[in-house]
């Protein structure tokens, strides 16, 4: 009798493959030693430390306490947004919060067979405001070869400044950063989101207070979205372009 789990859709060499199930293995380790019950969500360990911080900066203690950790995209979620890339037949894809990279390398992946399936061109545009952060995920990028890393195109800085130019016309956004600047930042994509594109963000049900103003943006008809929150842990929500259509 067939398993009814079906097996992981990635397709990568066995190197990549075991670095991406360590990598997962770091992630989620960390995750549990901090909440011990589900993946931090930093609008809800922000209030915890507004009584508690000893700078008086809860936003500046918690960034100091997040330096070192992944807290990377759930495997299944990364394998679900390789299977949609593959799919779509996706090939500009902007990640919107890369932290170590480990989600990214999903993406460059679906984006590198797409690429040689259709013979057209693109890039995985990857955003990183901390150094340590993005010196470490070109690292591991490094690690799985040339066929990832050349996908990549990592910018560093202020994810406000650093989307405003160069950018292609956009397949598919992935929002997995901190929620106060994800409306911001959905408003500098989207003059560039293609018509179809498809903008995924994570945790919109255990951050849905911080993600309000995002959520209600792209649930106002005449914005052009049209939503579904898909049955992930936290909630991922799944928001699909089509200007002109309300």
């Amino acid at each position: 009798m067939p398993s009814p789990v079906s097996p992981s859709p990635i397709q990568a060499p066995q190197h990549v493959q075991d670095l991406l199930a360590q990598l997962h293995k770091q992630s989620t380790d960390q995750e549990y030693a901090i909440s011990q019950t589900k993946k931090v969500i930093s609008s809800t360990v922000i209030g915890d430390l507004k009584d508690k911080s000893p700078s008086g900066d809860a936003k500046a203690d918690f960034d100091d306490m997040m330096r070192d950790k992944f807290i990377a995209l759930d495997q299944d979620k990364c394998q679900f947004v390789y299977q949609l890339i593959t799919a779509m037949g996706a090939t500009n894809v902007v990640e919107a919060g890369t932290s170590f990279g480990v989600s990214t390398i999903y993406l460059a992946l679906a984006v590198a067979q797409n690429k040689a399936r259709t013979n057209k061109s693109g890039t995985v545009i990857a955003t990183e405001n901390e150094s340590e952060k993005a010196k470490a995920a070109r690292g591991y990028w490094a690690q799985c070869g040339k066929d990832v890393e050349s996908q990549i195109d990592l910018r560093e800085g202020n994810i406000l400044e650093t989307l405003r130019e160069n950018m292609p016309q956009v397949d598919l956004l992935l929002l997995d950063i901190w929620a106060a600047i994800s409306l911001p930042t959905l408003k500098t994509v989207l003059p560039h989101l293609r018509p179809g594109a498809v903008v995924l963000t994570d945790n919109t049900v255990s951050a849905a207070a911080g993600y309000a103003d995002l959520l209600a943006f792209m649930r106002a008809p005449e914005n052009g979205f049209r939503n579904m929150t898909l049955p992930f842990s936290n909630g991922f929500e799944m928001s699909v372009y089509l200007p002109g259509s309300a």
